[in-house]
């Protein structure tokens, strides 16, 4: 392996999912939240194709109400799982370890103010490539860009979808569930 990609919300940090907090501030369910933001509308938001006041104020529109402006980072409270943080941290003594993440501007920020893109050596972050998982062109923007051939990467996603796409691209592609059986997953590169 030359190259170790790893997923953010869910694999690197917990508590990333805010459409529980803002369906409930909201007073509608979570259903109703993702029909009203159409998934078009949310996958424009993550490949940086609108920006999160055109997506609020069209949000705001369908819903008939004003939405706050700050919507998406005002119950954003991720948290970072030690246990692959320091995975990771034993795997950049040897090699370079890149985060591959879908997310949005205001989560971007609030992770990059907190310091917690600093344990990658770099970070690929879908609102600025242009490119979302499981798109197979995200990953190969990504191997591309480290010049990395697909058998000499590994990724690892929490999201079944996204560990078959890589893996259907050619990497190899392993599904997290937690961190010690990432851990043993890896033992042979630590």
């Amino acid at each position: 392996m030359k190259l170790f990609i790893f997923d953010v919300g869910g694999v690197v940090a917990d508590n990333t999912s805010v459409v529980p907090s803002i369906s409930g501030f909201l007073g509608i369910s979570k259903e109703e939240l993702v029909e009203i933001a159409e998934m078009e509308n949310l996958f424009a938001l993550q490949t940086g194709r609108i920006t999160v006041e055109e997506f609020v104020y069209v949000f705001s529109r369908k819903l008939g109400r004003p939405v706050p402006g700050n919507i998406w980072d005002m119950f954003f409270k991720p948290t970072p799982i030690k246990e692959t943080v320091r995975i990771i941290e034993r795997l950049r003594r040897k090699y370079r370890v890149i985060a591959g993440t879908n997310t949005i501007e205001p989560h971007y920020e609030i992770h990059r103010s907190r310091g917690d893109y600093e344990v990658f050596d770099k970070v690929y972050a879908s609102h600025l490539i242009g490119y979302a998982k499981p798109d197979k062109a995200f990953y190969s923007h990504i191997l591309r860009e480290e010049k990395c051939g697909a058998e000499e990467a590994f990724f690892t996603d929490d999201t079944a979808q996204n560990v078959k796409a890589a893996a259907e691209v050619g990497i190899v592609a392993y599904h997290f569930t937690d961190s010690p059986s990432l851990e043993k997953r890896l033992r042979e590169y630590l």
